[in-house]
């Protein structure tokens, strides 16, 4: 019985996902408290860690799983 606890909460915590809402501060106060009455967890970002989730997230969809060498890299580099 214990067991089959621990992996109902492993498995939960498995299939969470998450998403990021930007908007004005009177929005994002609604929407927190609706979260939070729904069960949720809310997770204020700063500017700053908002930017570094969208740039990641850019990164990721332009990813080409490519490589270069660095002497192609350095060639470019002093062209400009």
């Amino acid at each position: 019985m214990q067991i089959n606890k621990l992996l109902l909460n492993f498995v939960i915590k498995i299939n969470m996902s998450a998403i990021v809402i930007r908007a004005d501060k009177k929005s994002n106060k609604i929407l927190s408290d609706l979260a939070k009455k729904l069960g949720g967890s809310v997770i204020d970002l700063k500017d700053d860690q908002y930017e570094d989730i969208a740039l990641g997230r850019l990164m990721d969809e332009v990813k080409t799983n490519e490589t270069v060498d660095k002497e192609t890299i350095m060639k470019k580099l002093k062209l400009q």
